[in-house]
């Protein structure tokens, strides 16, 4: 069993998760208190899959609960650096289509930046 290894920074006015490890019924409950204690100080999240070697149902559900509350509180939720290998049951749902997705941390830095300031001021 892969041990699963999170942390939270400020970049920012983004909180960036990094998870490394496998995300599922055991470890879902970790996700799940990082996410919301990073959501106590942040609007913008962005959840660093990059490292994830596994991701079941369970976590999909607390990926998809905090989504919900940050989007419904005007904030943005998006995830980066998602493998399809590791991480195909975003893809199976549909999710991978409704989710902000980017392929690094930066790109989804860039994109929450631009979409705070429209007018590139």
């Amino acid at each position: 069993m892969d041990a699963l290894w999170l942390s939270a920074e400020s970049r920012g006015d983004s909180a960036i998760v990094t998870v490394r490890g496998d995300l599922d019924i055991v470890t879902s409950p970790q996700l799940d208190e990082c996410l919301t204690q990073a959501q106590d100080s942040h609007s913008s999240i962005i959840l660093d899959l990059s490292a994830v070697d596994f991701l079941d149902t369970s976590a999909l559900a607390v990926i998809v609960g905090h989504w919900k509350q940050i989007e419904g509180a005007g904030g943005k939720l998006a995830l980066a650096g998602a493998r399809y290998r590791y991480t195909k049951t975003l893809w199976i749902t549909g999710l991978a289509e409704r989710l902000a997705m980017f392929d690094s941390v930066d790109e989804a830095l860039v994109a929450q930046a631009s979409a705070a300031d429209p007018a590139g001021s």
